[in-house]
């Protein structure tokens, strides 16, 4: 991710600190992980809808919403990370996406010699 991705991300975090009442911190930091659930669902209901798995609602969703609830799932994880961590929420993003690339990755060939 880059850097003006994650002031992106730190942004929607500040005005959401800014709007949040009377929430403490720890309420914010349970509030934003919660959400991750809300977005999860709102994927889950875009691909009922695109199967046609509701038979009360139809073909009610498109591919197009899936792909956008997916990246609210994942900025509003980032949203949740960066109130974790508003410091350094960005550099454990990036150490943990490389930690999970070389577990799946095969070494590359000649490495290590």
């Amino acid at each position: 991710m880059s850097s003006e991705q994650w002031d992106q991300v730190d942004r929607i975090r500040r005005w959401l600190d800014e709007n949040a009442g009377e929430l403490s911190e720890r309420e914010r930091v349970m509030m934003r992980v919660l959400k991750i659930g809300e977005e999860f669902g709102e994927v889950s209901e875009a691909l009922h809808g695109v199967y046609s798995a509701n038979p009360r609602k139809g073909a009610s969703h498109s591919w197009e919403d899936v792909r956008k609830e997916l990246v609210d799932v994942a900025v509003t994880t980032l949203v949740a990370l960066a109130t974790l961590d508003p410091e350094g929420g960005g550099k454990e993003f990036e150490a943990r996406l490389q930690f999970l690339v070389d577990r799946v990755m095969p070494p590359a060939e000649g490495a290590g010699d």
